[in-house]
Parts: C-alpha cells; structure tokens; sequence
C-alpha cells in the first residue's frame, strides 16, 4: 500500500513537533510504502533535510510557497472560465463555503498555463469586481485588490502542483496540506486521512491577530480565508485524527463532521528514553532543561524570566536550553540580549543536540509555549521520569495532571507569559528532591500506559487497514 504524506512548514525541514512525529510514524510503520509531499516555505530550503528518510519512503516532492510569485503574464485574457467555476472562487473570497470540486475542475483538464496568467486574466478581475461590489466596496480598491490577489496566489499554486497517485492521502494538517489530500481524493478517488496536532485554523488566527504587515481592516479576510480552507479538509476528509479531546471539541466548533473524528494520542518509544543514564552534569547544580525550538511560539523569552528569578532564590541551578537556534536568527539573537541585559548566568543554548545525550541529566523539564497540541517533548520527559514545568495550553494539563486516571501529578501547570510563575514552580521543584521524584514516578506511568508506540502504530494500522485494505 502506498500513503502519500502531506506535510505543510515542518517535516522534513524542521526538527521537533509534528516532524519528529512523521518521521517516528513511517518508521514504525515499515510494512507501508510512502511518498513524502512536502510543502516548504523557500525553494533555498530544497533538498536540506533535517532527517533521513526511512528506507520505506518511496518517493519524494517537494515544493515552495516563494515559488508561487514567480512568473509572469501579459494582463487581460480570457480564459474562459465556467459560470459555477467563478461562483466558486466568488464564495471563497466572500467567506462562504465554495464548492471545491469547482475550483479543482480548472487545474484537473489543464485549463490555466499558469497562475499568473490567470491572476493578470479580465476573468480574475470580473471575480474581483464582483466580490467588492458585494461586500467590500469601503474599502481601497488597490488595497483590497493587491490582498485578495496575495490569498489567491498561493492556493492556486498549490492546486496547480497537482499530487501524485497513491492508495491513501494522508496530511498531518489542514491548511494547504489539507488542500493537497482534497485534490487526492477528488482526482485518484482515493481516501483521505487527516491528522491535526494543533487546530491549523486557530493558529493562523493568533498569527494573523499578532501581524503587522495585515492591515487592520483586512485581518477578518484572512481568518475567514484559513477557515474556508481547513473546513475544505475536514468536507473531504473521511477520517480526521486529533490528539486528545478538546481539540476534537474545536474541530466540531469550525464545522467538522463529529462522526468523523477519532482521537489516537501520540506515542513514544519507552525503551529509547526510560534507560537513559541520570548522573548530573554538575555534582550540587540543579539541572534545569528546556527540548525546543528556539522560536518565538515557544516564548523562550518567559522561559529565559523565569528562570532569572529562580536564579535569585536558588543559586545553584543551569538552565540548558536543548534545540536548533537557526530557524528565526533574529529571535534566538533578542534571547542572548534578554540574557546579557538580565546579566544572567549558568544558561546554555546547546542548538540542536541528539536529546537522549541531555535529557537523563536533567532534574527539572520546562515548556513556556503560547500554543501546542500534544507536546512529544513532554511525552520524552515523562518516558524519561522528568518532572515537568509547562503552560496550560494544548493537551499539558491532561499529560501532567492526568484525565481520570489514578497516576497523581507529573509536574506543574503554570498560566501562559508568566514568567513569575514559572520562577516559582523551579523554586518549588528544586527545595523538593521527594517531590521531583515521586512526579517522575507518575509521569513514567502514565505515559507507559497512555501514549506508548504500541498503541498509536496499532490505532494508525487499523485506520490503514480499514479504508486502505
């Protein structure tokens, strides 16, 4: 059986997150074949990966959202577009629902030559005269033009590449990589598999709100933008796959067919993690380690507060700051200000490490991320009998604090940007070396029992098996 993987900004050229868990997923699943689909963000990225593929990868695409502005076109043809197809396109751009299968019919009989030469034709400006006239006529005309025209640019983009012919489209988003599964499943008839780490449609959100480059009066036009696209995954879909319960409740909110549902947890390979060596790096220092990306979702800077407060209280701690530092330069560059101007000590930034040679030193875990799904580098810490510090986002509280089970606490939960919280909750850890253990303990068993490889390669192979054969 061949499954075409379809993966939006992250594997292969990103490590952590949902790309450890790719790779992890093929791997584990050996008796698959695979074709990896990977959507990237600049064609200079091309070819640099940050993992080797498994020896079950069968084929490989790639393409560049950069790539999408590339050519050009003489204005004003006609190319003659269908009446619905532009009804479609009309719906999308107005937040209502189009029907998709409109859209793709134009890339399926091979109809544009490409999306420039559709972006400067007198049937793109019909569709946007249309659209202003209809909803927003008080706004600039070249600023809602050169807006809608920057949304459309990508989509068509996408469609455009096509996707090559597999037994099962499986995206590890929504988003465009979830259009990608769509057109599968419209071109091949093929089923489409969708699993969401995160909610694709409220990240955009938090993002688009945060930007500065989207004008306030167009921020609402690109939110209903990303919820029209996720809501064409979760239309196509035949199974969307979440990681625990709330973010099943999220996806019904935006429109998801409930029945189509089903939570399959992540997992982790106990063996790699539960027998790693746990002498300290410093006889007398309390270790305090962070598994991330050096990032600005992951709030490194609280991170970075916290850890000076605690600092204060108890002299003899290291805080190691575990992952790659390259993926935003900038950021990782305000983190050595913040620590230069806190005048802060005993803080490493290792980049990127092979974690399993870290994270048994470690006495104390910290995630300070703003937004998650299902953390695996807390599931890492847990296997690795880890009291962890993390913020009440995605599925934390459920990891360390435990949903119904008898496991006890596995760490502490802390409110989102309070650095002063998380500076307790080290404090606490470090004056308790009882309390540190008996959290291990619990996070040992309840990851043992909750997220273990097993159990997500046997749920993922019954998913496989049941619509693939």
């Amino acid at each position: 059986m061949k499954i075409c993987i379809i993966a939006e900004g992250s594997y292969p050229y990103v490590t952590g997150g949902v790309s450890s868990w790719t790779q992890m997923l093929i791997s584990w699943m050996s008796e698959y074949q695979f074709i990896i689909y990977a959507i990237g963000a600049k064609a200079k990225d091309r070819g640099k990966f940050c993992y080797q593929m498994p020896d079950n990868v069968i084929g490989l695409k790639e393409i560049f959202m950069d790539e999408a502005f590339d050519h050009k076109a003489k204005w004003g043809k006609r190319l003659g577009m269908k009446k619905h197809e532009k009804e479609a396109l009309e719906n999308l751009l107005v937040g209502e629902n189009p029907n998709w299968e409109d859209l793709f019919s134009l890339f399926k009989e091979n109809r544009l030559h490409s999306i420039e030469e559709f972006l400067t034709s007198k049937d793109f400006f019909d569709i946007l005269e249309v659209v202003y006239k209809k909803k927003y006529w008080k706004t600039p005309f070249a600023d809602f033009y050169w807006t809608f025209r920057s949304m459309v640019c990508p989509l068509l983009f996408i469609i455009k590449q096509g996707v090559p012919e597999a037994d099962i489209y499986h995206s590890v988003s929504a988003g465009y990589s979830g259009i990608l599964g769509s057109l599968g499943k419209s071109i091949y008839k093929k089923p489409f598999i969708m699993t969401e780490h995160g909610i694709y449609t409220r990240e955009r959100e938090e993002e688009i709100i945060k930007s500065d480059w989207i004008k306030s009066c167009f921020k609402d036009i690109w939110i209903e933008y990303f919820h029209s696209i996720s809501k064409c995954a979760y239309d196509h879909a035949d199974k969307v796959i979440t990681l625990f319960n709330r973010n099943k409740e999220i996806q019904i909110e935006l429109g998801c067919n409930e029945n189509k549902i089903e939570i399959i947890p992540n997992g982790i390979q106990l063996d790699t993690y539960s027998g790693l060596l746990h002498e300290s790096i410093e006889e007398d220092y309390i270790n305090v380690g962070a598994v991330v990306r050096v990032v600005p979702i992951k709030d490194i800077k609280t991170m970075i507060k916290g850890f000076s407060i605690a600092k204060k209280k108890y002299e003899k701690i290291r805080f190691y700051v575990m992952g790659p530092l390259e993926e935003d330069m900038q950021y990782y560059k305000e983190c050595e200000q913040l620590v230069e101007n806190l005048a802060l000590k005993d803080i490493i930034f290792t980049g990127k490490v092979n974690i399993a040679d870290y994270i048994g030193k470690m006495d104390i875990l910290v995630l300070s991320s703003i937004s998650e799904g299902q953390p695996l580098a807390i599931l890492e810490g847990m296997a690795s009998s880890k009291p962890f510090i993390a913020t009440d986002v995605g599925s934390c509280r459920d990891l360390l604090y435990g949903n119904g089970d008898n496991y006890g606490e596995a760490g502490l939960i802390v409110p989102v940007m309070e650095s002063e919280k998380i500076g307790q909750a080290i404090v606490q850890l470090c004056k308790d070396k009882e309390l540190r253990t008996s959290m291990g303990r619990s996070a040992f068993k309840r990851v043992a029992e909750f997220y273990s490889k097993e159990r997500l390669v046997t749920a993922y192979k019954e998913v496989y098996s049941s619509y693939g054969g």
